[in-house]
């Protein structure tokens, strides 16, 4: 049954809510369609609603030109093509899968996996991906898929919770700005593996300082006499893998307050990861959707590859079993929950608005409720997967220096461009393994990168009236975007760049705005909109209603753990500290916190602004702001779906029994 006015549901009085941009279908015996030029609106009669209201094209798209995209516009205007469509669902699997499978996989998991207690840790990270990954990561799918339309327009389903959309863009936006600087210095990691001598392996360089020790392996340690240093003292010392990452690469200043001069070859890798992202993203899916099916796999024949490698080192085994050595007491500290809970939230890429934009490409159709447990399935085994290729290197780089793994084990950054750099540099043909390790990490950040700007540019066009449309319109949009962040990189790429890059992970797209995202998506969906009535729709998209499991998840699990999670972050906050030595600024905390609030107020700012503007009593003001707003596509397809199980059909009971409807984001 459909929960209160719903899709296809007819209720009386509803002409009088109409707004700008609607249309009433009135259902007046023989009236012919009629269109409003100003508009683009149409009023469709009883005949016409028993079948398409837009001719359906090839794989049941709209054809071009057909409905209110090809009727054409006054004066000449260009007509807006047809919302495109994935060439083979083959193909959103794979987009999903390489925006979602990223660098979190590799360089967080493991190390959290190794620090709360190994194998212990997966009970924790699968609970949670059963009650809050899953269901939030099934459910922006399917409400892309069901709206047709991408991160803002999508909350026409609850226009009243539209800054929702708004805050997923501010999210994404950061995202796309600071995620790219990781690709930039793999890139530039990659360029320099193309040499006999790997530079981060010895000293003598200009930017080594006179402090610097090649002393890696024990053996080397135990015969030395470097003014009476134990081995532990040589391994604090500084090496040149910490000195070409810090001096080189970053060329760190003292702070925050001293931005320094730009990095000119780190500005070039950035400036090439941008290009690639463009000619990645400028087609829109039909190309996105053929580039990662080498961006998502590839990783995966590298991973196999080093993972064949690493469990052939000596100490590999040791590496692997503190991995997955069990530490029951573990469970009992609410830290390990918590590091479950962000890493499934960051992993799955919740929250950002990207995965709504990836599924309103499918077909209507599409069995969106398969698709979303194989992609978590496939996400969180990679995760686990990845693990032992990391902890296999790093078990042999113990082992050749001497030390407990807890010395040499990262996460982050200190994995990709300390750990790994120096593991390589004890292994034989160094510079193929750096090679390969730096190649697996650009494209494993690549996809995810061109997905990110994929979701930010879908929702922004959205926006965009039917009148503005104009010729490249997408390729003119994307190619701002990417100039933008790229203006807003040179920031990264500076002495102080590091310290600016902090401030944007830690706090622009942290768990706390994800986490609130997340919470408010699940209270929309299931008590404003209607958990039974979102599982209608559904229904009638794939033809068979989800596990109940999902709707239970939405209303009560799943805001419960993301509230939880979001309390406990925000009590015990700690102000970021860079490096354990570095302390921000009070003004530089202030920017982060500007950065967290500029997504997370945009959802009761807007509520607020809707309910000032609004007439009437609060009641009639709430009723009329939560009332959806639909596609036309949602009456095709309801017209040819009418035999659904729970759902009713187009048919006007009365004169004054009304459908609103806008002009369809087709």
């Amino acid at each position: 049954m459909w929960a209160g006015p719903g899709l296809g549901q007819v209720s009386p009085g509803r002409g009088a809510a109409r707004g700008p941009g609607e249309a009433v279908l009135d259902g007046t015996p023989g009236a012919m369609a009629k269109k409003s030029a100003e508009n683009g609106i149409y009023s469709v009669s009883g005949d016409e609603k028993k079948g398409p209201l837009i001719a359906p094209g090839p794989d049941g798209a709209p054809a071009k030109g057909d409905g209110p995209a090809g009727l054409g516009a006054p004066g000449g205007r260009l007509a807006v093509p047809p919302r495109e469509t994935w060439t083979r669902q083959m193909d959103f699997i794979m987009s999903c899968v390489g925006f979602a499978v990223g660098l979190g996989n590799v360089w967080r998991f493991p190390y959290l996996c190794y620090k709360n207690g190994g194998g212990v840790f997966l009970i924790p990270y699968v609970l949670i991906a059963l009650v809050g990954g899953i269901p939030i990561f099934f459910l922006e799918i399917s409400l892309g898929q069901f709206m047709k339309a991408g991160s803002i327009n999508v909350w026409n389903i609850c226009p009243l919770f539209k800054g929702l959309g708004y805050a997923s863009m501010v999210i994404v936006f950061y995202c796309n700005t600071y995620y790219i600087m990781v690709l930039a210095w793999g890139f530039y990691y990659l360029v320099k593996s193309f040499t006999t001598t790997l530079p981060w392996a010895t000293c003598g360089h200009t930017w080594n300082t006179p402090d610097c020790v090649e002393i890696f392996r024990h053996e080397d340690c135990a015969n030395a006499s470097l003014a009476n240093l134990t081995c532990d003292q040589l391994a604090d010392r500084r090496s040149p893998v910490i000195e070409f990452w810090e001096n080189k690469v970053l060329r760190l200043s003292s702070g925050l307050e001293v931005p320094g001069a730009l990095n000119w070859e780190v500005t070039l890798c950035l400036l090439a990861c941008w290009v690639l992202v463009y000619f990645c993203v400028w087609k829109g899916v039909k190309s996105t959707g053929k580039i990662v099916y080498f961006t998502a796999t590839f990783p995966y024949v590298v991973l196999v590859v080093l993972l064949v490698r690493g469990v052939l080192l000596p100490g590999a085994l040791d590496g692997i079993i503190y991995y997955l050595k069990p530490d029951w007491s573990k469970l009992g500290s609410p830290q390990v929950w918590i590091d479950a809970g962000t890493q499934i939230f960051f992993s799955y890429a919740i929250g950002l608005g990207a995965l709504t934009a990836l599924g309103s490409y499918n077909r209507f159709n599409n069995n969106c409720y398969k698709d979303a447990i194989i992609l978590a399935l496939i996400n969180s085994g990679t995760s686990f997967f990845a693990g032992f290729v990391v902890f296999s290197i790093l078990g042999f780089m113990a082992a050749e220096q001497g030390v407990h793994i807890s010395k040499v084990a990262e996460s982050g950054p200190g994995l990709a461009f300390i750990a790994y750099p120096r593991a390589v540099t004890l292994m034989p043909v160094a510079p193929l393994w750096a090679a390969l390790f730096f190649f697996m990490l650009l494209l494993l950040g690549l996809d995810s990168q061109f997905v990110g700007v994929e979701g930010f540019i879908t929702g922004l066009l959205d926006l965009l009236p039917a009148s503005y449309y104009f010729r490249f319109q997408r390729e003119i949009s994307v190619a701002l975007c990417c100039a933008l962040c790229f203006v807003i990189d040179l920031s990264m790429v500076t002495d102080g760049g590091m310290y600016v890059f902090q401030l944007f992970d830690y706090y622009s797209a942290s768990g706390t705005t994800l986490l609130w995202q997340a919470f408010w998506e699940c209270v929309v969906v299931a008590w404003v909109y209607g958990a039974d009535r979102f599982m209608d729709d559904i229904a009638c998209m794939i033809g068979y209603r989800p596990c109940p499991w999902m709707k239970w998840c939405w209303s009560f699990f799943t805001p419960l753990v993301c509230m939880g999670i979001f309390i406990f972050n925000i009590v015990y906050y700690e102000p970021l500290v860079y490096n354990n030595t570095y302390v921000y600024p009070w003004w530089g905390e202030a920017m982060g916190w500007a950065f967290a609030l500029s997504s997370m107020l945009c959802v009761p700012l807007h509520l607020l602004g809707c309910l000032l503007r609004a007439k009437g009593t609060m009641a009639e003001r709430w009723q009329h702001l939560t009332q959806p707003i639909w596609g036309l596509h949602h009456l095709e397809y309801r017209a040819q779906d009418a035999d659904v199980r729970g759902l009713t059909t187009l048919t006007p009971v009365s004169e004054s029994s009304k459908v609103v409807v806008v002009e369809s984001v087709m």
